[in-house]
């Protein structure tokens, strides 16, 4: 994909979420809450006939939204044995691929590696170093968010800020989800939308992020 500058672009202002008061203080308006994919629509692959069939509706896609989870780390130096956990999504649902022991990650190189499927999420530059030193898996067709959106309105986009910026709703990120154990991989719900959204949010952004004239930052590897 040709690659353009966010300066290149012209946006609408991002969304104020103030008001001005009689008096001239500001009023905070909430934003509405981004309703983000529904259970029902996330599939957790825990089988090698589950994973064959996730991949035959993956490898047909043009984009994916993609994202990893890793077990996180808490002391200085500490080093992340992660990922354990890839998600990738298309527009209306999601797989997430929890790396246990016994789950061959190689059958997801050929999707990964495929430079003629675009993967787009927030900061991938470290998942996709964790995937080659783990697995040996050298992605292609990364389009990271953080890098295409660089210099609109001289923010730094991520998930919960393109929510804001595109849709004008509020991504609900919770802290204590995202610092759980992703290498326990026994997920409740919260975590199961937790990660599904963090794969697709980038995929949709990147949609609207088209419609307005962008276009795709694939990441040198």
């Amino acid at each position: 994909m040709a690659e353009a500058g966010a300066a290149d672009v012209d946006l609408p202002t991002l969304k104020d979420t103030s008001t001005p008061s009689p008096l001239g203080a500001p009023v905070v308006v909430e934003l509405p809450p981004y309703p983000g994919i529904r259970l029902e629509d996330v599939t957790v692959v825990q089988s090698p006939q589950a994973a064959v069939a996730a991949l035959a509706i993956l490898m047909s896609a043009e984009v994916l939204g993609f994202d990893t989870e890793s077990k996180p780390t808490f002391r200085k130096g500490e080093e992340s044995i992660g990922p354990h956990l890839i998600q990738l999504a298309t527009d209306d649902r999601a797989w997430l691929f929890p790396l246990t022991p016994q789950f061959d990650a190689a059958i997801l190189k050929p999707l990964l590696e495929s430079p003629a499927i675009l993967k787009v999420g927030f900061g991938l530059k470290d998942d996709v170093k964790r995937l080659a030193a783990k697995f040996g898996i050298h992605s292609q067709g990364i389009v990271d968010l953080s890098v295409t959106l660089r210099g609109i309105q001289r923010q730094d986009f991520g998930a919960k800020t393109s929510v804001a910026y595109f849709f004008g709703q509020k991504l609900q990120k919770s802290k204590r989800i995202s610092t759980t154990n992703w290498a326990n991989f026994r997920y409740s719900s919260a975590q199961i939308l937790y990660a599904a959204n963090d794969a697709q949010v980038p995929l949709l952004v990147f949609r609207e992020w088209l419609k307005r004239g962008g276009s795709a930052v694939v990441l040198e590897l």
